[in-house]
């Protein structure tokens, strides 16, 4: 059996279990104690933080650049729709179903092994793992609570299911309560100020206004109103309406200047629930792009967020999987998407100069 066959079946092992344990968004209490036990017997020094699990491939050297792996051991709650039990891990035609097979069990899994079998060799850089808890809820419980404890990280690889194509930007995330406000009154007689109506001046300035800076990866920024809530009764003119807006902001904006934009414009009150999901990006003349294009690596703009929103440094986010099967009901990765998924990590980043 070569490396890759043996690490891909150990890897798959490993998920077996993991999918047998309910690990819900901050209940993956079990899940960590598996990866930190399964870090110690592989020969680690395995540390912990609430559920967050990391390691390090010997010890580190101030003079090399250091590259953490992360993926996340937390999943979103099965749904009824199921047909297969989801904490049963079944394999047929070459799927394997379970909860957290595809997102994002896989890529942590083919990530875990990678560690393993980069760190049995001298590397030009410091090797971490990470496996992280709440991504699934993007909680400060997750990856923010252990950032300090990692210490200065020159790149990040993000396991999440990409196909293997790798994206070298993200989009964030601000959830924006706007209020407009009016004055009540009777609506037989037309009196008052209706707030609908203030609202809607507003609504319509989201739904056209553009950001000047556009990303090549990502576009411009996208807002868009989700929800909407006014009115007592049908003859009571509204005083106030509120609505939701969802913010998805390119790399080129922190979240904060986006909001500052947007208060410039509108009458109506703007508070973001958040300003931590910040999108980020990767230079395409890094060396991990740029040898991942010379593999003939697709490299895109992601539009969905991971645990890459909370890391201060350049990171790119590819695993094995598929976007598209995440949080269904049958969620399944392909045993054949492990092994590759392994491979091309292996020659990513065996002896990978992150500094150029």
């Amino acid at each position: 059996m070569n490396t890759i066959d043996y690490l891909s079946d150990k890897a798959v092992s490993l998920l077996k279990k993991l999918i047998s344990i309910q690990s819900y968004s901050r209940e993956e209490h079990e899940t960590a104690d598996l990866i930190f036990g399964y870090l110690k017997e592989h020969g680690f020094d395995p540390q912990r933080k609430k559920n967050n699990v990391w390691a390090w491939a010997g010890q580190k050297d101030d003079s090399k650049p250091t590259l953490l792996l992360n993926s996340h051991h937390d999943t979103v709650k099965a749904t009824s729709k199921w047909t297969y039990d989801p904490f049963t891990a079944t394999v047929v035609d070459g799927k394997l179903f379970g909860l957290g097979s595809n997102d994002a069990g896989g890529p942590l899994v083919s990530l875990l092994h990678v560690f393993i079998e980069l760190s049995q060799y001298e590397q030009p850089y410091n090797l971490g793992f990470l496996a992280s808890a709440e991504e699934e809820t993007a909680s400060r419980n997750g990856v923010p609570l252990v950032l300090e404890e990692l210490g200065s990280i020159d790149l990040g690889v993000v396991g999440e299911p990409t196909s293997m194509d790798m994206a070298i930007a993200e989009r964030g995330l601000i959830v924006l309560d706007c209020i407009a406000h009016g004055e009540s009154g009777h609506a037989a007689r037309g009196e008052g100020e209706n707030a609908i109506y203030k609202s809607m001046k507003d609504i319509e300035w989201f739904k056209n206004f553009e950001f000047g800076k556009k990303s090549e990866v990502l576009g411009g920024i996208n807002m868009t109103v989700t929800q909407i809530d006014a009115g007592s009764q049908h003859n009571v003119v509204p005083d106030e309406c509120r609505f939701v807006v969802d913010v998805r902001p390119n790399e080129y904006y922190t979240n904060s200047e986006v909001v500052e934009v947007i208060k410039k414009y509108v009458e109506c009150d703007v508070v973001p629930r958040s300003l931590n999901l910040n999108a980020s990006g990767i230079n395409e003349s890094h060396p991990i792009v740029k040898i991942g294009k010379s593999m003939g690596i697709k490299t895109y703009g992601s539009q969905t967020m991971s645990d890459q929103v909370h890391m201060p440094f350049p990171c790119i986010k590819m695993g094995p999987g598929d976007t598209r099967r995440s949080h269904t009901a049958d969620e399944y990765i392909l045993l054949g998407e492990i092994s590759t998924g392994i491979e091309i990590y292996i020659n990513l980043l065996n002896g990978l100069k992150i500094n150029g």
